[in-house]
């Protein structure tokens, strides 16, 4: 009886520390802001899934497009069917790495700049990309936030000749997501 209360604390010991070094979110948000003179363009999407691993700085990110809200019905009803072709393309991701990531200490409040470098897949098309952006830890949670450009060119997103002067052909994407 003695050797199973050991086992057993030693496995929920070694779980435990297992899993806390992986830190996840099902309800990151994601958005994006297109300007042009005839329009502004923005959307929210606060159904992103993130998971990050602290021991060895591997970071995904994975949003289901149609998760996007427009204020305009028609805008999400285009951008779904028409430019992001969401039901033939439901997902977009990132995958990779923080450079650097043990500089930054999730046991000590504070704001550490980062470069993630990986893969972003958008429309079926894997780019690889460097990302800048921040994790501010408080109290042993982590909040990642971002903000970069995607070309929708790289993306084979195409914009048809009559919408070419309503949507900017870089897009302004923000995400901050609260890791725990």
């Amino acid at each position: 009886m003695r050797k199973i209360i050991i086992l057993a604390g030693l496995v929920l010991s070694c779980s435990t520390s297992l899993f806390a070094q992986k830190i996840m979110t099902r309800t990151g948000k994601v958005s994006f802001f297109s300007s042009t003179s005839i329009e502004n363009i923005e959307a929210f999407n606060n159904e992103v899934a993130a998971a990050y691993d602290v021991s060895k700085g591997d970071l995904v990110f994975q949003i289901a497009v149609k998760g996007f809200k427009f204020e305009k019905q028609l805008m999400q009803e285009h951008f779904n069917e028409d430019y992001m072709e969401s039901s033939k393309f439901p997902k977009a991701s990132f995958a990779g790495k923080i450079a650097d990531y043990n500089k930054v200490d999730f046991k000590k409040n504070g704001s550490y700049k980062v470069v993630a470098n990986g893969t972003m897949t958008i429309h079926g098309v894997n780019k690889s990309v460097s990302i800048p952006g921040t994790i501010d830890v408080k109290d042993g949670v982590a909040t990642f936030k971002a903000t970069f450009n995607v070309a929708t060119a790289d993306y084979n997103i195409k914009i048809p000749s009559i919408a070419e002067g309503k949507i900017a052909k870089s897009i302004a994407i923000t995400v901050n997501a609260i890791l725990k």
